[in-house]
């Protein structure tokens, strides 16, 4: 029983984590993109979706080695 609940505790603290990231692009996304190019608002779950995917879009892959 004791990994079930680290597991959901693990789970939970990963998804507070997601949504604490995407509220301030919800914010910003919906302060300044309706204005400037007319696009709808969005909501916290798609801001979420935009952040997962410029997580993958511009992660960097860059590893520096000295010897």
């Amino acid at each position: 029983m004791k990994s079930i609940e680290a597991i959901l505790l693990v789970v939970g603290l990963l998804f507070l984590y997601a949504l604490i990231l995407a509220f301030p692009t919800m914010i910003l996304w919906n302060w300044l993109m309706p204005r400037i190019f007319g696009l709808t608002q969005i909501d916290i779950f798609q801001s979420m979706g935009i952040n997962f995917l410029s997580g993958i879009l511009f992660k960097s892959n860059v590893n520096i080695k000295k010897d």
